[in-house]
């Protein structure tokens, strides 16, 4: 008897550890990944390990246990493409379901994640996308749109992007219109989470007085580390944090890097014949991928060290608070990131480099998944 008692409690003390560590193992929620846009072109299938930066396998490798996919489009794009997109990510879950799952609030993210399935969540990148029409915002959260990016680098006729703002000097208007505030009163009544990435200084402000709940910034960086126009000022963060929203820090080389635009421009114009002759062929922006991959020991040498990164996460958290601050890498959406960070897959490296630098079990939680978790519940309700 003594035997089987022993027995059944040396049991019971395995399965608490199993369980303490399946509480504890890292999940990360990342809030802007442009694949969707990409894999309507390449066809790529997603559930292999066929994705450059994103697909399930690597998602898998990296704890990525849930993704905001931005519906993205330049300004050219409407409505009527960001439900092609739309669909297509549908297709994906449709043909995966014991891998991906929609979800549409925090509650149904922790379901999906306890179901070991990722959790597909839906951002819509670009006010342009909705033509101008109130309606059209209601049918895309319908589809499961959990926030919207106000502005791309263009403007729309409502509000003003960062592009703009610093690059324009005949602009009609700066900022919010009177459309612009019942966009925001709109997405506050539907549960729509405002995104401030983007959008110039006095859209900024605009929104933030106008939105009732916490906003975020769903893939943006320091100013003060990095002073492009596309990150974000001591100001702004404070704000952000004030009004109990999310900073999700932008991964790409440009925004966490002061010199690495300066080493890009040097690397176009000592390759500028080779850059000419790939314009002919491709777009120039696919050109210039083209033309890094043709050159790898270069690009390699132009990307900045993992350390830069977490440098920005480091600098939000103490700043404004470890409550504010997340991860939206913007992989599949530029032509460079820091070494290390090729992929998905490699996330881990952040918080181990994170946790080198004294951050608790506890902030990992919050940076990975619980912040995003609860700025989704505060615009969502559930």
């Amino acid at each position: 008897m003594k035997i089987k008692i022993k027995l059944i409690a040396a049991l019971l003390f395995l399965f608490s550890i199993s369980a303490q560590a399946q509480k504890n193992k890292l999940k990360v929620i990342d809030t802007h990944n442009d694949v969707i846009s990409n894999q309507l072109t390449s066809g790529k299938d997603l559930a292999k390990n066929e994705g450059e930066q994103f697909d399930l396998v690597k998602a898998g490798k990296g704890k990525l246990t849930g993704q905001v996919f931005s519906i993205w489009s330049d300004e050219t794009g409407n409505f009527k493409y960001a439900n092609r997109e739309i669909d297509s990510l549908y297709a994906l879950i449709n043909r995966n379901p014991s891998k991906i799952k929609l979800a549409r609030n925090s509650s149904e993210v922790e379901s999906i994640i306890s179901d070991k399935k990722m959790a597909a969540l839906i951002g819509v990148e670009g006010g342009h996308m909705i033509d101008d029409n109130l309606d059209f915002i209601d049918s895309l959260q319908k589809r499961g749109m959990c926030y919207l990016t106000l502005t791309w680098n263009n403007s729309t006729s409502w509000a003003t992007s960062a592009a703009d703002e610093v690059n324009k000097k005949d602009l009609p208007h700066k900022g919010l219109s009177d459309f612009g505030k019942q966009v925001i009163t709109r997405l506050n009544i539907l549960g729509v989470m405002v995104d401030i990435s983007h959008v110039g200084e006095q859209t900024f402000y605009d929104a933030i007085s106008a939105s009732t709940k916490p906003v975020i910034a769903s893939h943006s960086s320091v100013f003060k580390l990095c002073p492009h126009q596309r990150n974000l000022k001591d100001d702004q963060l404070k704000a952000i944090a004030a009004k109990g929203g999310v900073v999700f820090v932008n991964f790409y080389s440009g925004f966490i890097d002061s010199t690495y635009n300066r080493k890009l421009q040097a690397f176009f114009k000592e390759h500028q014949a080779e850059r000419d002759s790939l314009s002919k062929l491709y777009p120039q922006s696919q050109a210039e991928g083209v033309l890094l991959k043709k050159h790898p020991a270069e690009y390699e040498n132009m990307r900045p060290p993992l350390s830069l990164l977490v440098d920005h996460i480091d600098y939000i958290a103490k700043l404004i608070g470890v409550d504010h601050v997340g991860i939206g890498a913007d992989f599949e959406g530029a032509e460079s990131y820091p070494k290390e960070l090729d992929d998905v897959s490699d996330y881990p490296k952040i918080f181990k480099e994170l946790r080198k630098r004294g951050y608790s079990k506890s902030d990992i939680k919050k940076i990975a998944n619980q912040n995003f978790l609860r700025v989704l519940k505060a615009n969502t309700g559930s």
